[in-house]
């Protein structure tokens, strides 16, 4: 997957002339809906489904300030994958400060089916899961490479 690439808003800062910690959580929404387009399994395609995908949890610990007009890189990945939930990570880069980590969060989801029930993911979904396992082999593949210096 393509990591989520945006410039920080001068409306996103807060009095301090730093991206208000607000902010953080809509970029990674912002990011998995981008990862979600990637997969192809853009958002509405769940919605046709006639699936819901609430966020049951979500927390982002801050590690450096990001200011207006920064460029920030944020990749998205799967932490983990349940037959009812779901928790992908968020690491966000900021590309105008030597691409330090800025940030760092998980979100963790279900599906629900338009009664409110949930949706079993690895029998309801099947090929979703397999699309995110897939990610997920992929994720560690890459993170080896780069450790080994392999191509």
């Amino acid at each position: 997957m393509n990591p989520y690439l945006r410039t920080a808003k001068y409306y996103e800062t807060d009095q301090m002339g730093v991206i208000h910690h607000s902010n953080y959580i809509r970029w990674m929404e912002e990011a998995r809906v981008e990862m979600l387009d990637q997969m192809g399994y853009p958002y509405r395609r769940f919605e046709e489904m006639g699936y819901i995908s609430p966020v049951l949890h979500v927390e982002c610990d801050y590690k450096k300030s990001v200011r207006f007009d920064d460029k920030v890189k944020i990749v998205v990945s799967l932490q983990s994958l349940g037959r009812v939930k779901f928790t992908l990570r968020y690491d966000i880069y900021n590309l105008s400060e030597n691409g330090e980590l800025s940030a760092c969060g998980t979100t963790t989801h279900c599906f629900l089916k338009q009664n409110g029930r949930p949706v079993l993911i690895d029998r309801e979904m099947r090929e979703f899961a397999e699309t995110l396992k897939g990610l997920q082999s992929q994720e560690a593949s890459d993170k080896n490479e780069a450790m080994t210096g392999e191509q």
